[in-house]
Protein backbone atom coordinates (compact mmCIF):
# COMPACT_ATOMS: atom_id res chain seq x y z
CA UNK A 1 0.00 0.00 0.00
CA UNK A 2 0.92 3.62 -0.57
CA UNK A 3 2.80 5.83 2.09
CA UNK A 4 0.74 8.42 1.84
CA UNK A 5 -2.59 6.04 1.80
CA UNK A 6 -1.05 4.25 4.59
CA UNK A 7 -0.48 7.98 6.42
CA UNK A 8 -3.70 8.79 6.13
CA UNK A 9 -5.57 5.12 7.04
CA UNK A 10 -3.59 5.42 10.42
CA UNK A 11 -4.36 8.72 11.41
CA UNK A 12 -7.71 7.94 10.59
CA UNK A 13 -8.44 5.39 12.52
CA UNK A 14 -6.28 6.21 15.22
CA UNK A 15 -8.61 8.86 15.60
CA UNK A 16 -11.86 7.93 19.12
CA UNK A 17 -15.03 9.80 17.66
CA UNK A 18 -16.16 8.64 14.06
CA UNK A 19 -19.57 9.43 12.62
CA UNK A 20 -21.36 7.26 10.17
CA UNK A 21 -22.75 9.03 7.52
CA UNK A 22 -25.61 7.32 5.85
CA UNK A 23 -26.50 4.91 8.13
CA UNK A 24 -30.33 3.14 7.73
CA UNK A 25 -33.15 3.66 10.05
CA UNK A 26 -35.64 1.23 7.79
CA UNK A 27 -32.26 -1.32 5.73
CA UNK A 28 -29.92 -1.82 8.89
CA UNK A 29 -28.32 -4.36 6.65
CA UNK A 30 -26.78 -1.67 4.45
CA UNK A 31 -22.97 -1.38 4.36
CA UNK A 32 -23.13 2.32 5.97
CA UNK A 33 -24.71 0.33 9.67
CA UNK A 34 -22.13 -2.18 9.08
CA UNK A 35 -19.33 0.06 9.54
CA UNK A 36 -21.56 2.04 12.42
CA UNK A 37 -21.73 -1.47 14.26
CA UNK A 38 -17.92 -2.43 13.43
CA UNK A 39 -16.70 1.13 14.63
CA UNK A 40 -18.70 1.09 17.62
CA UNK A 41 -17.75 -2.71 18.01
CA UNK A 42 -13.87 -2.26 18.07
CA UNK A 43 -14.68 0.44 20.80
CA UNK A 44 -14.79 3.66 18.94
CA UNK A 45 -17.29 6.36 19.92
CA UNK A 46 -19.44 5.68 16.57
CA UNK A 47 -22.51 8.79 15.65
CA UNK A 48 -24.89 7.72 13.21
CA UNK A 49 -25.60 10.50 11.03
CA UNK A 50 -29.07 10.99 8.75
CA UNK A 51 -31.23 14.00 8.66
CA UNK A 52 -34.63 11.62 8.09
CA UNK A 53 -33.43 9.76 11.14
CA UNK A 54 -34.66 10.14 14.89
CA UNK A 55 -32.56 6.71 16.10
CA UNK A 56 -30.75 4.16 14.46
CA UNK A 57 -30.35 0.84 16.00
CA UNK A 58 -31.48 2.26 19.72
CA UNK A 59 -28.71 5.16 19.19
CA UNK A 60 -29.70 8.49 18.82
CA UNK A 61 -29.33 9.63 15.40
CA UNK A 62 -27.99 13.31 14.26
CA UNK A 63 -29.04 14.96 11.09
CA UNK A 64 -25.37 16.92 10.91
CA UNK A 65 -22.49 16.58 12.07
CA UNK A 66 -22.50 19.82 13.61
CA UNK A 67 -25.63 18.55 16.13
CA UNK A 68 -22.89 15.78 17.89
CA UNK A 69 -22.35 17.17 20.93
CA UNK A 70 -18.43 17.73 21.79
CA UNK A 71 -16.04 17.18 18.52
CA UNK A 72 -15.87 14.26 15.69
CA UNK A 73 -12.35 13.49 14.76
CA UNK A 74 -14.07 11.54 11.35
CA UNK A 75 -16.47 11.26 9.50
CA UNK A 76 -17.21 7.86 6.94
CA UNK A 77 -19.32 8.73 4.22
CA UNK A 78 -21.67 6.57 3.07
CA UNK A 79 -23.96 8.43 0.70
CA UNK A 80 -24.54 8.67 -2.57
CA UNK A 81 -22.20 10.36 -4.56
CA UNK A 82 -24.34 13.04 -5.22
CA UNK A 83 -24.98 13.55 -1.37
CA UNK A 84 -21.17 13.14 -0.12
CA UNK A 85 -20.49 17.08 -1.24
CA UNK A 86 -23.24 18.23 1.15
CA UNK A 87 -21.72 16.02 3.73
CA UNK A 88 -18.33 17.63 3.40
CA UNK A 89 -19.57 20.84 3.71
CA UNK A 90 -21.19 19.63 7.10
CA UNK A 91 -17.63 18.91 8.31
CA UNK A 92 -16.06 22.21 7.92
CA UNK A 93 -18.93 24.02 9.64
CA UNK A 94 -18.44 21.32 12.23
CA UNK A 95 -14.95 21.24 12.53
CA UNK A 96 -14.19 17.88 10.91
CA UNK A 97 -10.21 17.73 9.51
CA UNK A 98 -10.81 13.98 8.50
CA UNK A 99 -12.96 12.56 5.55
CA UNK A 100 -13.23 8.97 4.04
CA UNK A 101 -15.42 8.49 1.41
CA UNK A 102 -16.39 4.70 1.30
CA UNK A 103 -15.77 3.25 -2.74
CA UNK A 104 -16.64 -0.49 -2.31
CA UNK A 105 -16.28 -3.54 -4.69
CA UNK A 106 -19.41 -2.76 -6.72
CA UNK A 107 -17.90 0.99 -7.87
CA UNK A 108 -21.12 1.81 -8.53
CA UNK A 109 -22.87 3.34 -5.18
CA UNK A 110 -19.31 4.27 -4.78
CA UNK A 111 -19.48 7.48 -1.90
CA UNK A 112 -16.67 9.19 -4.08
CA UNK A 113 -17.36 12.35 -5.61
CA UNK A 114 -14.46 14.27 -7.31
CA UNK A 115 -15.82 17.41 -6.70
CA UNK A 116 -15.97 16.56 -2.87
CA UNK A 117 -12.57 15.20 -2.98
CA UNK A 118 -11.47 19.07 -4.12
CA UNK A 119 -13.57 20.73 -1.47
CA UNK A 120 -11.94 18.95 1.14
CA UNK A 121 -8.50 19.40 -0.66
CA UNK A 122 -9.78 23.02 -0.83
CA UNK A 123 -10.27 23.33 3.08
CA UNK A 124 -7.74 21.63 4.64
CA UNK A 125 -9.83 18.35 5.21
CA UNK A 126 -7.78 14.73 5.22
CA UNK A 127 -9.59 12.99 2.90
CA UNK A 128 -9.43 9.11 1.50
CA UNK A 129 -11.44 8.44 -1.54
CA UNK A 130 -12.46 5.22 -1.79
CA UNK A 131 -11.51 1.42 -0.50
CA UNK A 132 -13.42 0.62 2.84
CA UNK A 133 -12.56 1.09 6.33
CA UNK A 134 -12.84 -1.94 6.99
CA UNK A 135 -10.34 -3.24 4.63
CA UNK A 136 -7.73 -1.66 7.72
CA UNK A 137 -6.89 -1.58 11.30
CA UNK A 138 -9.28 -2.89 14.40
CA UNK A 139 -12.03 -3.00 11.79
CA UNK A 140 -10.83 -5.11 9.37
CA UNK A 141 -11.54 -8.74 8.78
CA UNK A 142 -10.54 -11.76 6.87
CA UNK A 143 -12.70 -11.10 3.75
CA UNK A 144 -12.11 -7.04 3.82
CA UNK A 145 -8.21 -8.13 3.84
CA UNK A 146 -8.07 -9.81 1.03
CA UNK A 147 -10.48 -7.27 -0.81
CA UNK A 148 -7.47 -4.89 0.19
CA UNK A 149 -5.06 -7.09 -1.27
CA UNK A 150 -7.03 -7.67 -4.36
CA UNK A 151 -7.98 -3.57 -4.67
CA UNK A 152 -4.18 -3.20 -4.52
CA UNK A 153 -3.02 -5.87 -7.04
CA UNK A 154 -5.99 -4.02 -9.40
CA UNK A 155 -4.53 -0.31 -8.58
CA UNK A 156 -7.64 0.16 -7.19
CA UNK A 157 -6.73 1.30 -3.99
CA UNK A 158 -7.52 5.19 -3.46
CA UNK A 159 -3.69 7.73 -3.09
Amino acid sequence: MATQLQTKVDDFLSQKRIAIAGVSHTNTNNTANAIYRRFRDAGYEAFPVNPNAETVEGTVCYKHLKDIPGHVDGVVVVTRAEVTESVVHDCKEAGVTRVWMHGGVHGPGSSVSDTAVSYCLENNISVIAGACPLMFGQTSDGFHRFIRGMFGVMGRLPN
